[in-house]
């Protein structure tokens, strides 16, 4: 059907619903515009004001988050990532995204186009990609429908990634029932640019051109927005839109030729398209600078023909973004992208009306006040009805006394090793190319977080990604609190000062009253947390609706942690353990307690209990002395007590170093079980050369940490008091078995 042939339906109530609208929000529009929107204008305001891209539902939870702080350069949501100084003069953009329900429908190209999406976000802003991360969530690998989506999913992950360039640092991979019709797929990209030569997002300048660059526009991902908030049923599957489909080599010309543009001086502002398309990154850009924009459709490169206005404004076609030009200088932007062989068509211009006008084949097909679009401005707010579940009652109130006391200790903990949650993810991380570009100190696998060098100076930036979504569950505030403080752990065990986070809150469906209250009280953590940490949140994403009919996912709001090493070849530490000889130290809070751990879920079967115990001052203290301890050059080796607890943190340093350790439990606890198993929160294994023990026990005891000296490094078996007598290779045995074996019947597509 030509585009000249091509017949609008009539707007009416009904058509606003099926486009996801309410009956107010419906009327709102009409007020808006002072009539009843065209076809078109009512598909753009279906997505702008859809969950993924208005944050009706959470943005006002979201402004109670700790948002600024002394080396913020951009407050949260005012660009497209975070934005912090780093010293020497650069600066550090960093946010993560989901890209859960593409990856639910297609989890190759799902996760591969999430990668994409959330690259340009950094390179948008005129910094350059220097690593990745990621955060997956699968149900249970005994499915055969989660073996599929965990091989696409890695797979579009690496060959993604692999091709454009960026190494994958770090990440975490963890499995459960909850997320089994709805995997939780989270990106993260990080960048370095000088300071004072960042891009924004602005539509400056009236009479200035206003150029789309990039790949043409095709059908694929229309009204992606719009399904990525609802829950995944069979109703949302029948309407779902194609999956966009990426690529990464035009994606490596795009960042070339705009970090290039960029230094022409002749671009005033520029935004990736992401969701919704040339509708979202025109009207937010308009409306950021309180302009307006005209664009012609007819001069927007189509991979596709006949296609309409209402579909090149929603498409979700990849690489490809809007750029406002200098007048009289745009021909010096579109050369550069010419040179890497990419579109880029003057297909408007920046008007003073406040407006946003779209036409095709010289009719006016939408014209639409920009703000009434945006996220701040008309786009609507909603605080939606809390109640605090029921199951809380029973999981809070749960006896757990009678697994407290555990006879065949030994095989426990092979059995905990052989989690998939604690297991290596050696056969997801070695898909990745974490070496490209050469600044890798640190990567995936036997450490607590990534570490990527800053070319140029001595100092490095340490990554971490993590979120237990059990502790949420259990306890959502302090499953919040949690998060960070465990994030923020991690960046320290590597010798990084915990500076800043992004975040990615996914959550089910926030119409439900359980489910708002979860989402509130783990935000309110998060922010107890940051504010303790010093550690402001520099932006992120909410991800809604994580739902399938047979319920919620676990509440998951993954946290990203960026943290700064002074000095990376003096500073930079890592988990095993690193000479026979060296003494063993606890240093932190007492093991209490086995509420929410990996032990109960995994060994029982038992999701209940409180979450683990958490003192946030005293956490704050904690990471503060090893910090310290670290940087004074004394420390061999670090590593948190996470999933497992003790026994699971003495078994990855006896695995990641080959090499063994006699230890005795000479701490203060109940049992032996708590001891092992508890995942009581503020605990830092540490391995110590003998003529730095003293020294460092007290300049840990002298800042308030306690410091238990557990043992010694020694020979080719973990020794813990009576308890267990295990060999290195049977650990290691165990640990790198686990998903190789679970995947091998996945085939590959």
């Amino acid at each position: 059907m030509s585009q000249l042939r091509f017949s609008e339906p009539e707007v009416t109530i009904e058509l606003a619903r099926e486009h996801g609208l309410t009956n107010e929000e419906f009327a709102k529009i009409c007020e808006y515009l002072g009539r009843t929107p065209t076809f078109t204008e009512l598909g753009v305001y279906s997505v702008m004001w859809s969950e993924h891209c208005s944050y009706k539902n959470s943005i006002a939870v979201l402004k109670t988050l700790p948002r600024t702080g002394p080396t913020l350069l951009v407050e949260a949501g005012e660009e497209n990532a975070g934005l912090v100084d780093i010293g020497d003069g650069l600066a550090c953009a960093f946010k993560i995204e989901s890209h859960n329900h593409p990856s639910a429908v297609e989890p190759y190209q799902g996760a591969a186009t999430g990668v994409g999406g959330i690259h340009r976000d950094i390179f948008t802003m005129g910094a350059r990609p220097i690593a990745a991360l990621n955060s997956l969530r699968f149900g249970s690998m005994s499915e055969p429908r989660v073996r599929y989506l965990v091989d696409g999913v890695v797979r579009g992950i690496a060959d993604y990634g692999n091709s454009f360039g960026v190494p994958t640092v770090g990440g975490e991979v963890c499995f459960d029932k909850s997320y089994e019709g709805n995997p939780l797929v989270n990106a993260m990209s990080v960048g370095t640019v000088k300071v004072g030569e960042t891009a924004s997002a602005v539509a400056d300048g009236v009479g200035n051109p206003v150029i789309i660059v990039g790949a043409s526009t095709g059908r694929d991902g229309i009204h992606g927005a719009t399904f990525a908030s609802e829950e995944i049923s069979e109703a949302s599957e029948a309407k779902r839109p194609s999956v966009q489909v990426g690529d990464p080599f035009t994606e490596k010309l795009l960042l070339e030729a705009t970090l290039e543009a960029l230094k022409t001086g002749a671009v005033v502002g520029i935004q990736d398209m992401g969701a919704a398309g040339i509708s979202c990154s025109s009207s937010e850009m308009s409306a950021k600078s309180g302009t307006g924009m005209r664009l012609d459709l007819d001069k927007v490169p189509l991979r596709e023909d006949d296609m309409s206005a209402y579909e090149i404004l929603l498409s979700e076609s990849q690489e490809r973004m809007l750029i406002v030009a200098q007048k009289g200088r745009e021909q010096e932007v579109m050369d550069v992208f010419a040179k890497w062989d990419l579109n880029a068509v003057v297909i408007g211009e920046v008007t003073d009306s406040g407006r946003v006008a779209y036409l095709r084949d010289g009719n006016v097909k939408a014209d639409i006040p920009a703000h009434s679009l945006v996220l701040g401005g008309g786009a609507p707010v909603y605080i939606r009805e809390t109640q605090k579940p029921d199951y809380l009652e029973k999981t809070g109130t749960t006896d757990l006394s009678s697994y407290i006391d555990v006879e065949d200790v030994e095989g426990i903990m092979m059995k905990l090793l052989s989690s998939p949650n604690i297991a290596s993810k050696r056969w997801v991380y070695e898909q990745y190319d974490h070496m490209v570009r050469t600044n890798t100190v640190i990567g995936p696998g036997p450490s607590d977080a990534g570490v990527v060098r800053i070319k140029g100076t001595k100092k490095a930036l340490a990554l971490a990604t993590d979120c237990n979504g059990r502790y949420v569950y259990l306890n959502p505030r302090k499953g919040g609190q949690i998060a960070v403080a465990e994030a923020a752990r991690n960046v320290v065990c590597s010798g990084a000062k915990p500076m800043a986070i992004t975040n990615c809150l996914n959550f089910g469906n926030p119409y439900k009253p359980e489910v708002y209250w979860t989402f509130k009280e783990a935000v309110g953590g998060m922010g107890d947390a940051c504010e303790v940490f010093g550690t402001p949140v520099t932006g992120g994403n909410v991800s809604f609706y994580n739902e399938n009919p047979n319920g919620a996912v676990f509440p998951t709001p993954v946290i990203g942690m960026l943290g700064l090493i002074d000095d990376y070849e003096k500073e930079t530490t890592r988990a095993g353990f690193r000479t026979e000889g060296d003494e063993i130290l606890y240093v932190g809070a007492p093991r209490i307690g086995i509420d929410g751990s990996e032990y109960l879920s995994f060994i029982h079967g038992i999701t209940a209990g409180d979450a683990p115990d958490l003192d946030l001052e005293f956490e704050a203290k904690l990471q503060a002395a090893v910090l310290d301890v670290i940087r004074s050059g004394w420390i061999a080796s670090a590593h948190d007590l996470s999933d497992g607890g003790l026994a699971v943190a003495l078994m990855e340093k006896s695995i990641f170093s080959g090499l063994g350790a006699r230890v005795s439990l000479d701490l203060p606890g109940q049992s032996a079980t708590e001891l092992l198993f508890s995942e009581a929160q503020s605990g830092i294994l540490l391995s110590v050369a003998p003529e730095n023990l003293e020294q460092v026990r007290q300049a840990l005891t002298g800042s308030g940490i306690p410091a238990y000296h557990l043992g010694t490094v020694a020979g080719q078996y973990l020794i813990v008091d009576e308890f267990a007598e295990i060999h290195v290779d049977t650990l290691k045995k165990i640990y790198e078995g686990v998903m190789p074996g679970a995947l091998s019947q996945t085939r590959m597509v």
